[in-house]
């Protein structure tokens, strides 16, 4: 979710045409309110943070009905949005548009690295879209130049608590699908930032 990921050329299309064009494209492309956007490849920095973070969630899942996918899952959101997280996590049973398996319609939990280029309105419609799926539990989003981590959890259907994780010894606990992460495992090997804040709640 960098700016760096997001092509600024578009083009218009219907959901039906983009999803029959996608499946034969050899690149990635979201689709946006009938704007198609194209993505490139993202950055040291950016894979190191997917992969940490994906390695370290997956190590901890074993004998849980979880499914894990990175970077190349598509998945429908609300607002006539279909995105690539960097991690879609889904806690049971994945439920997909078709039998093609590859339009998932079911996320649990959403973990996305932005950085400072990030647009921050699209970074706001992508959250907006996130946090009103009615299946999703917990959304993050990493940041790739210092060590934070935005963390919004479900607490019923109109309330959310948020959490900034920013401290090396911080531990975020994702209870949607029992797992515990740590911002060293997340940012090992990454040059980030620690800021002056102290983590925080808010609900």
């Amino acid at each position: 979710m960098n700016e760096r990921s997001v092509s600024p050329q578009s083009r218009m299309s219907t959901a039906e045409d983009y999803m029959k064009a996608e499946r034969q494209s050899a690149t990635r492309n979201e689709y946006i309110n009938g704007k198609v956007i194209a993505r490139s490849g993202a950055d040291r920095g950016h894979n190191l943070l997917v992969s940490n973070t994906a390695i370290g969630i997956g190590s901890r899942l074993h004998g849980h009905k979880s499914e894990i996918y990175i970077g190349n899952m598509m998945v429908r959101l609300r607002n006539n949005f279909i995105s690539y997280p960097d991690i879609v996590i889904v806690s049971g049973e994945p439920a997909f548009a078709d039998q093609n398996c590859d339009l998932l319609l079911n996320p649990t939990l959403v973990i996305e690295v932005f950085s400072d280029s990030t647009n921050s309105s699209d970074k706001t419609k992508k959250l907006e879209s996130l946090l009103e799926m009615q299946s999703i539990k917990e959304c993050a989003l990493v940041k790739q130049e210092e060590m934070r981590v935005e963390h919004y959890s479900r607490q019923n259907h109109k309330q959310w608590l948020y959490r900034i994780y920013n401290e090396r010894d911080d531990v975020v606990s994702l209870d949607s699908i029992g797992c515990k992460i740590s911002l060293q495992e997340i940012y090992a090997g990454v040059k980030a930032r620690q800021t002056a804040l102290a983590s925080t709640a808010v609900n």
